[in-house]
């Protein structure tokens, strides 16, 4: 047994609006800046619809993730290690810049300096990628705004898999938010898709990050992820990811998409599994046993005996005790309401979700029958077989049992808590029914409804006793480039992540159309002379002095 820690995050899906809350806020702490306009480290997609980007499950076509050979060994979809070698200079399999979008923005200055007119002036959308004008025809969750229209969900690629009557039923049944990040997987293809080992899994936490310095470009690693959210920058020639917002991490913050999200969905807590096991489970040769295999490759973190393997292999004490109490432990493994996306994939993703019960119940309250009756939701479950089908195929291989028990256990919850807040006498008939105690049923209800912050965001500290030191740390790092302890002229200098990363720097959302301009036709990393004079208050953290509020004096200057 090699016992190992990762980071993990649970969605409920019955939670998400669709209100995009968590994708704004990721964009511009992450990728609001050149290069990456099109990139969405966070997204959300409306089901059924054709994601973004477009198609990506469609593995027959983007070869991502892994495959069982007939000797029942893993291999790449995208082909061997040497093919992988023949073809690395060639261009890989991976969507197109129409496949994620043509990202734009506005000519606002059209807006501010246009003269009197007798009509109010328009601002034209303008490509970010060319500087040239466009017509919209798509974007990260056009089929959001297209509401589920039949010319979009035809290209959807669940529902190719399921009968014609399926279809023409479903559209008329629901749809859903699907929120994604990176999985930073257990068996990342990723990783083993890049030929010059940028993408690296931190043996502590089991981030999975990108070495800037190491990526030479070869997008290997846009191809084989089969959940297409490995991006390249077309402005540093690298590639870029989801880091699961780490320096927030390392001192015990949720991530960034967690904090703000609106409807409290996000449950974040570390998990402890057998390193040894993670090969055999994603191997394993049914699809309908990979939920169970990968189930069954964490530990649990109250038996002894793993405690001791822990304790051993060098993870500290307070991660132990944290990971006894995870949110995400609990979901997965005690409560088994929490379902993987996508794992006939075999990466064994560590972003997991609790499927949806909310449109089961909106189709039997159109009945005018209780919609919250056991017997009724369990029989409408039963009957409803469209969205189980659906939702197993997304989170299951196909396999409608899980689902459907998943969605049992949900509709017995609601039932079993609704007598107890209306004044009833409980019934423990109902949760015995779906194989849970009426302790557990009432923990499981207040941690998807009540829970607190603490309790949905269980993250240890990377060093517990010098946690606000690491933090000051992290956050002098982020805006500033030391060489030798020496203070460098910010102006022009570019962070890790390219241009604009190492220095707080205007949104592009109020840039003008000329500026942006500039920016991209320049062959060099560009910012304005006076960039590292500027002090942006907005993202000040109200400790110190931010630097540059009271500028040093200058040779020549004199004083007033």
């Amino acid at each position: 047994m090699k016992v190992m820690a990762q980071m993990a995050m649970v969605m409920n899906l019955d939670k998400c609006i669709g209100c995009h809350t968590c994708s704004v806020t990721c964009k511009q702490a992450w990728t609001n800046r050149s290069g990456v306009e099109y990139v969405w480290w966070n997204n959300v997609e409306t089901r059924p619809g054709q994601g973004y980007p477009r198609t990506y499950e469609d593995q027959e076509r983007w070869q991502g993730g892994w495959r069982l050979t007939r000797t029942g060994r893993l291999r790449l979809r995208a082909g061997s290690r040497l093919k992988n070698l023949v073809t690395i200079f060639s261009s890989p399999t991976m969507p197109a810049i129409q496949d994620y979008y043509e990202p734009w923005t506005y000519d606002y200055d059209t807006l501010i300096s246009s003269p009197l007119t007798k009509h109010t002036p328009v601002a034209q959308p303008y490509s970010l990628i060319s500087g040239q004008p466009m017509k919209i025809s798509w974007s990260a969750n056009w089929d959001d705004d297209l509401g589920g229209a039949p010319n979009v969900t035809q290209n959807d690629p669940i529902l190719k898999k399921v009968s014609d009557e399926i279809k023409l039923e479903y559209e008329r049944t629901f749809m859903f938010h699907l929120p994604r990040i990176c999985e930073h997987c257990l068996n990342p293809s990723c990783a083993a898709s890049c030929p010059s080992g940028a993408i690296y899994k931190r043996s502590e936490d089991g981030i999975v990050l990108v070495d800037q310095d190491k990526c030479r470009g070869w997008r290997k690693c846009v191809t084989g992820c089969p959940y297409k959210k490995v991006y390249f920058n077309h402005k540093t020639g690298k590639a870029e990811k989801c880091t699961f917002c780490f320096p927030r991490i390392e001192v015990g913050i949720p991530t960034v998409c967690s904090e703000t999200c609106v409807g409290r969905l996000r449950y974040i807590g570390l998990v402890l599994y057998d390193a040894d096991r993670v090969l055999d489970a994603a191997s394993t040769e049914d699809e309908h046993e990979l939920l169970a295999a990968q189930r069954s490759v964490f530990l649990d973190p109250d038996d002894p005996e793993v405690q001791r393997e822990a304790e051993a292999a060098g993870i500290p004490h307070d991660w132990v005790r944290a990971a006894q109490r995870s949110p995400v432990w609990k979901l997965i493994n005690r409560y088994e309401v929490a379902l993987p996306l996508h794992p006939e994939y075999r990466t064994m993703p560590m972003v997991w979700y609790v499927p949806p019960l909310s449109p089961v119940v909106d189709q039997v309250q159109e009945t005018g029958v209780d919609a919250e009756d056991v017997d009724t939701l369990f029989a409408a479950i039963e009957s409803l077989r469209i969205p189980v089908e659906y939702l197993a195929e997304l989170f299951t291989a196909g396999d409608t049992v899980p689902v459907t028990g998943v969605l049992h256990k949900l509709a017995a919850m609601r039932s079993y808590m609704r007598d107890l807040n209306l004044g009833r006498d409980p019934r423990p008939e109902i949760p015995a029914g779906v194989g849970m105690s009426e302790e557990d049923m009432y923990e499981m209800y207040r941690l998807l409804a009540l829970a607190p912050y603490d309790e949905r965001y269980v993250i240890p500290p990377a060093h517990s006793e010098q946690a606000h030191q690491l933090e000051e740390l992290v956050t002098e790092c982020a805006v500033a480039n030391v060489d030798d302890g020496l203070e460098q002229d910010y102006a022009g200098v570019s962070g890790p992540f390219g241009e604009g990363s190492g220095e707080q720097s205007q949104p592009i959302a109020v840039e003008t159309l000329q500026a942006l301009r500039t920016r991209q036709t320049s062959d060099e990393s560009w910012g304005p002379p006076d960039k590292h004079r500027r002090v942006n208050l907005l993202n000040w953290d109200g400790q110190g002095m931010p630097r540059g509020l009271f500028p040093r004096k200058r040779k020549g200057d004199v004083d007033e």
